[in-house]
């Protein structure tokens, strides 16, 4: 087993809460106290140990995936240096400290997963995804290995109809997977120009694209203001009504600003 130190702050506990809170993801899966990834074919436990994880294995190949899983890159001491400041945010920060965003490890698997929450609660997403996950990835270990672009355009879009996806998402994941669109290129381009290659896909909105910005890639100033919930939090918290316009005020943390405010909902 091997440690990997986090950034401090860092809490295990407030950062694996999502994966504890939604109900079991069969591919970032969390059972007996530690998270479970596949990872090359391999399973990766990861669990909490002082100042860091115990992650099995750890090598150069499983490393990158927990550090994105876990958001160990984001720079939380200038965020709460800053959101100080905020009359909102400065208790969130205090009570959340050490909270860490979770990236999703690959593209593909962001935007399939952004899919299938479109316009549906968060348990019935996770639940169509994992027969999802189930059907069409690998199983390794205690978790599955999210399934590959190829496998997936191979697939019918009866198939995924089979599993609880609508016509139109089972469409929309399909011609996804088919589509010429880089997404391993897209780390590579400004935000505008990721929003614009992804929004000229089917099924792939402003509302998908800025969280792919945010969830995917860690961009800082991503600010998904098309998301209800957090168009419900900020405008409660704040007295404002352009949510989109507000993003500004948050400059230039508007991506852990939105994670943070989201975030609260699922810690008591």
């Amino acid at each position: 087993m091997g440690f990997l130190a986090a950034p401090q702050p860092f809490s295990f506990e407030l950062t694996a809460a999502r994966f504890r809170v939604i109900g079991p993801d069969r591919a970032s899966l969390w059972e007996d106290g530690a998270l479970y990834r596949a990872v090359g074919g391999r399973e990766v436990r990861i669990a909490a140990a002082d100042g860091g994880v115990d992650v099995e294995p750890l090598d150069a190949e499983t490393e990158p995936v927990v550090r994105r899983l876990l958001g160990l890159d984001f720079d939380l001491v200038a965020f709460s240096e800053w959101a100080a400041r905020d009359e909102v945010l400065a208790p969130l920060v205090v009570r959340l400290a050490g909270f860490r965003p979770s990236l999703s490890p690959d593209p593909f698997e962001a935007l399939v997963t952004s899919i299938t929450a479109q316009q549906v609660s968060l348990r019935s997403a996770v639940a169509i995804r994992n027969r999802f996950v189930e059907r069409l990835g690998e199983p390794v270990g205690r978790a599955y290995a999210f399934p590959l672009r190829e496998r997936v355009a191979l697939a019918s879009e009866e198939e995924l109809v089979a599993l609880g996806f609508s016509r139109r998402k089972a469409e929309y994941v399909v011609g996804l997977a088919r589509s010429d669109l880089d997404l391993d290129g897209l780390a590579l381009l400004s935000d505008e120009e990721v929003k614009a290659r992804l929004v000229a896909v089917r099924g792939l909105g402003e509302w998908t694209a800025d969280w792919f910005l945010a969830r995917c890639l860690g961009r800082p100033r991503a600010w998904p203001a098309g998301d209800l919930v957090l168009r419900k939090v900020v405008r409660d918290a704040y007295g404002v009504d352009d949510v989109r316009a507000a993003g500004a005020r948050f400059e230039p943390f508007q991506n852990l600003t939105a994670q943070y405010l989201l975030a609260q909902l699922l810690v008591p």
